[in-house]
């Protein structure tokens, strides 16, 4: 019996997803770890390297923040099906992901460079922020980065179930561990050149400001959950210690009790 040629299209975009998410998420650690490579090498001035470097970081940014929005989704839902948009998502964020960390234009210069006993801690920081994004990824039940429970789920003829309030591991302590952790990862680097410095400014602001509208997106859908986890837990920095959560956690809402 052949497979139907919707089957056959559904397959290839999960090992597409797969394969562009896990390798651009590669390229992009080497980067955040090793610094920028010479991939290709423009013929720009050092100003010019700066706005080409920012453009890269904001095609990133747009395509990421812009493709999150529901509205965008809502309006593609006729060409795109619901089960195949985390997916897409994954793929076109992998290959603008990829071009950044291709195209990126390192500097020549160094603004600083620790040695010692500091270089070790900044890698040790690094390590830190891998180990956290493991933690992160463990505490969510239905944690899907590439969109392929929602295809399997399809070919299955059923629906993935949506993610569930819940609050385990880092989510005791802040609301968006991800974030803190990526923060973490782009500013331990002990060598300092001024594009990285670009980079860790532009990134870390992005994600600032990605939080807070994330925090929109979060309240709409959980409510009044939602709104009493934001009293209790800092948004980034763990600075009130983890939060105390019931055994039964499949009432968020007793946070407040």
């Amino acid at each position: 019996m052949g497979v139907d040629k919707r089957s056959r299209a559904i397959a290839v975009l999960m090992m597409t997803a797969r394969y562009t998410g896990s390798m651009s998420l590669l390229l992009f650690g080497i980067f955040l770890f090793n610094g920028a490579w010479h991939f290709v090498d423009l013929p720009l001035s050092t100003t010019g390297q700066y706005f080409w470097n920012a453009g890269l970081s904001a095609l990133f940014f747009i395509q990421h923040s812009g493709m999150v929005r529901r509205s965008l989704w809502a309006r593609l839902e006729k060409h795109l099906p619901n089960y195949t948009h985390r997916a897409v998502y994954t793929i076109a964020s992998a290959v603008v992901l990829t071009a950044v960390v291709s195209l990126w234009q390192p500097a020549d210069s160094m603004l600083l460079q620790l040695h010692g006993p500091w270089r070790w801690l900044t890698r040790g920081v690094f390590l830190l922020g891998l180990a956290g994004f493991a933690w992160g990824s463990l505490a969510l039940k239905y944690f899907d980065a590439f969109g392929i429970g929602d295809l399997k789920a399809h070919l299955k003829g059923t629906t993935r179930q949506p993610q569930q309030f819940s609050i385990r591991g880092p989510y005791r302590w802040v609301r968006h561990p991800f974030y803190l952790f990526a923060i973490l990862l782009i500013w331990a680097c002990p060598d300092l050149p001024p594009d990285r410095l670009l980079f860790n400014v532009l990134w870390t602001a992005w994600i600032c400001i990605g939080a807070h509208l994330e925090e929109k997106d979060l309240v709409a859908e959980f409510q009044a959950p939602y709104r009493s986890y934001q009293r209790r837990v800092p948004m980034l920095i763990p600075w009130k210690g983890p939060l105390a959560v019931p055994a039964d956690q499949s009432d968020p809402a007793q946070i407040d009790s």
